[in-house]
């Protein structure tokens, strides 16, 4: 592994930290030429009974270390189901999902979890958070998950919980924190594990126009900094505008805008 030198993304709402180093080290397997997320010739039809809706109809799309990726497109459009299906949480009726040079639907369900676990993070629009267990409770899962010692894990949790400002609400629960602050929970959560990739589906679209401006720029700021790769879905256009890429899902066809 080496260092990554943190960036500097702008107004962030990130509070002054000593960040610490696990965040900012990337390993040196992949070439920059690789993909770190890519699929081929995707598609996902559903039946309802009386027919066969096509959703998504043979689609291409890869993304480097350091890379962000807006996906737009109007509701219903399929956003979501592309975005599970990359992330390996649901199955393509055709094609193929490769993970950091791994082919994920070749994988058992177990082999699949390690993966995910390992290179994926995850933001949804609803935080997800286990109401029975404290913030920091829940950014350890990931780590606990992973086989990683309770105390460690933790140290780790407190860690991730700094980088989005949450240090002092680290033994509060989930109804016992504010929208924004269980989303930064989640965002704690989703890179606790130093993911490849992070996977965001609508994870402001709960939220207020100020307090989703500063998840944002929460996101942008953490991905600069980390070099992981961000895949967002949006219907937010001028947040789709500060992405290196913006793609939009027609009629089951990615497009690039």
């Amino acid at each position: 592994y080496r260092p990554v030198t943190p960036g500097v993304a702008g107004s962030s709402p990130v509070r002054s930290a000593i960040f610490p180093e696990w965040l900012f080290m990337e390993p040196k397997t992949l070439s920059s030429d690789v993909p770190v997320l890519s699929c081929s010739s995707i598609s996902k039809t559903y039946s309802d009974g009386q027919g066969v809706l096509s959703v998504l109809n043979n689609i291409n799309f890869s993304i480097h270390q350091s890379e962000r990726v807006a996906i737009v497109g109007a509701s219903g459009s399929g956003k979501s189901s592309l975005l599970h299906i990359l992330g390996g949480l649901d199955k393509p009726s055709k094609g193929e999902v490769t993970l950091n040079q791994v082919a994920l639907l070749d994988c058992n369900q177990q082999k699949q979890a390690e993966l995910r676990n390992k290179h994926l993070g995850f933001v949804y629009q609803f935080h997800h958070l286990l109401a029975e267990f404290t913030a920091l409770e829940n950014v350890a899962m990931p780590q606990r998950i992973a086989g990683i010692k309770a105390k460690q894990a933790m140290g780790v949790a407190q860690d991730a919980l700094a980088l989005v400002g949450l240090t002092d609400r680290a033994s509060h629960k989930p109804n016992a924190l504010s929208g924004g602050e269980r989303q930064r929970v989640a965002i704690a959560r989703a890179i606790v594990n130093k993911p490849k990739v992070l996977l965001a589906d609508e994870p402001t679209g709960n939220l207020d126009a100020k307090t989703g401006e500063q998840i944002f720029q929460l996101l942008l700021s953490l991905q600069q900094q980390t070099n992981m790769a961000l895949v967002i879905v949006t219907h937010d256009n001028k947040l789709a505008d500060k992405m290196h890429r913006t793609l939009t899902l027609v009629n089951g066809k990615l497009e690039a805008l």
